[in-house]
């Protein structure tokens, strides 16, 4: 596969995610959604039965990592060409704006019905139930690290053609049903940046700031929890 052609992969899957991520987070939040209210276990089956679709709809082009933690603990086990590390990041947040974007169209009708501000921004981003930046950042790599783990354990067991990413998806549930009520579990840093960048600029009636703030957290978080998990697996004999 063509450097770029697998660049586009992450750009594309990236987009996917965030489109079925963000848009399930849409329906639950926003006011007169069919779906209004159907709580956390809505959401979480929702990102990860995404992540499963992404993971599909991408995977035959590259190596959908759609998450700049997993390519930074890639490439830090030497199992991912550093020539690309930057190239992926930049295309995984300019899917995760679009994503959010097609989300914004997608309920187009509802976001004048809807004046929660912070409803509005948790369908873009993530935000602390509780806010703590330490804390919440010790989620945030914590939650990573779980899947980081997962994905690698995942690569050394022998699976049916195919089946891989339903279980990725079924890790990411497992996370947000686990650990993802402190944060919202982001636990990657396109699927927050480039959706938060998108509420930045979208034209949206009620929408308050961003909470730019808070946005490190989903970031740094991550990539810790990615790097911890790769140095793990560097000691681990195979």
């Amino acid at each position: 596969m063509s450097d770029s052609l697998q660049i586009f992969s992450e750009f594309f899957g990236t987009a996917i995610l965030v489109l079925l991520g963000d848009g399930v987070v849409a329906g639950v939040n926003l006011k007169k959604s069919k779906s209004e209210g159907a709580g956390w276990v809505a959401v979480t089956m929702g990102w990860g039965m995404g992540l499963a679709i992404a993971v599909y709809i991408s995977g035959y082009m590259g190596p959908a990592h759609l998450n700049p933690a997993v390519t930074i603990a890639f490439a830090a086990m030497g199992d991912f060409a550093a020539n690309l590390v930057v190239p992926f990041i930049i295309a995984q947040i300019l899917g995760g704006i679009v994503g959010a974007a097609i989300v914004w169209l997608a309920y187009m009708p509802l976001w004048d019905e809807t004046d929660d501000k912070d409803a509005i921004l948790g369908t873009f981003a993530t935000a602390p139930a509780v806010r703590n930046l330490t804390a919440n950042t010790v989620t945030e790599i914590i939650g990573t690290f779980v899947l980081v783990v997962g994905l690698l354990s995942l690569g050394e067991n022998n699976l049916a053609d195919g089946f891989n990413p339903l279980l990725v998806g079924i890790l990411v549930l497992s996370i947000g049903l686990s650990l993802g009520g402190p944060t919202g579990y982001a636990i990657n840093p396109a699927r927050d940046l480039g959706p938060r960048i998108a509420h930045q600029i979208l034209p949206i009636k009620n929408k308050g700031t961003s909470d730019w703030g808070y946005s490190w957290v989903p970031i740094v978080g991550p990539i810790v929890g990615g790097l911890l998990a790769a140095g793990l697996f560097a000691i681990i004999p195979l």
